[in-house]
């Protein structure tokens, strides 16, 4: 059986960051997808998607976004109910992320409902695939023998 969610969207709100009662760390957010199709409007349409995140990846995403940022997210459907406090039945289906990726540097949110698409290539080492800096030593290319048998002793091997 397969179970996979990949979701691209914005937060509709700050994500409401809660412990439970043995001190686990758990996030709520809710996240506008738009639609790849326009209405016989001629507006976008966008789905608002209920999420849940766990531990770590939780007290990240309350840290480090708000409403208005752009969020990836990957994880699973999950259903389940309770009975509310009138003692009636309720469903809830959400994604439950596995992971929570920041598509966006803090403070470039629009907050508006266009596509941004990722404004910076630059990931948490600070590695900038885009930059071109001269200034940093070449470092040898291991591969750059044309095909040559390259001397590797067995000791050499980390198996």
């Amino acid at each position: 059986m397969l179970n996979r969610v990949v979701l691209a969207g914005r937060l509709t709100k700050d994500p409401d960051l809660r412990y439970t009662p043995n001190g686990v760390a758990v996030a709520n957010f809710t996240i506008a997808v738009n639609r790849p199709f326009t209405s016989q409007q001629g507006s976008r349409d966008a789905d608002f998607i209920n999420c849940v995140v766990w531990r770590r990846a939780a007290e990240n995403l309350a840290n480090f976004m708000n409403k208005g940022s752009l969020v990836g997210v990957d994880g699973r459907l999950q259903s389940r109910s309770f009975d509310n406090q009138e003692g009636k039945r309720v469903f809830v289906t959400e994604v439950v992320a596995d992971s929570v990726q920041f598509l966006e540097t803090k403070g470039s949110s629009s907050g508006g409902s266009g596509s941004q698409g990722f404004q910076s290539n630059q990931n948490q080492s600070g590695y900038n695939p885009n930059n071109n800096n001269n200034n940093q030593p070449k470092q040898d290319d291991p591969f750059a023998d044309n095909g040559e048998p390259i001397d590797i002793s067995d000791d050499d091997l980390p198996f």
